[in-house]
């Protein structure tokens, strides 16, 4: 009994134990506003492009939520900044977009 124990306890840690994410994920619910990048272009981003994806229980995902797409949708041609925005409940739904701010 103590070797199976000891070796579920073993096998838990080596298979968890890697599982740290770039961004926090809450298990439940998340809801984040994270930066992506930032540009050396000075003054106010005048214009704002949004690209979006969805995914459902993590196994479709469609969109495309690159920062070309979201340029092209605000008419932006020089780039001030990007945000990645993310809302996933359960791990069912998620929707993700990218935002890119600029002139």
């Amino acid at each position: 009994m103590k070797k199976i124990i000891t070796g579920s306890i073993i096998a838990a840690s080596l298979t968890l134990g890697g599982c740290a994410t770039s961004v926090p994920y809450g298990a439940f619910y998340t809801k984040l506003d994270l930066p992506v990048t930032a540009t050396s272009n000075n003054g106010p981003a005048m214009k704002v492009g949004v690209a979006s994806c969805k995914s459902i229980l993590a196994i479709v995902a469609t969109g495309d939520c690159s920062i070309e797409t979201a340029k092209k949708n605000g008419g932006i041609t020089e780039v001030h900044h990007v945000d990645w925005k993310a809302e996933n409940t359960l791990g069912i739904i998620g929707n993700y977009q990218v935002v890119v701010y600029g002139n």
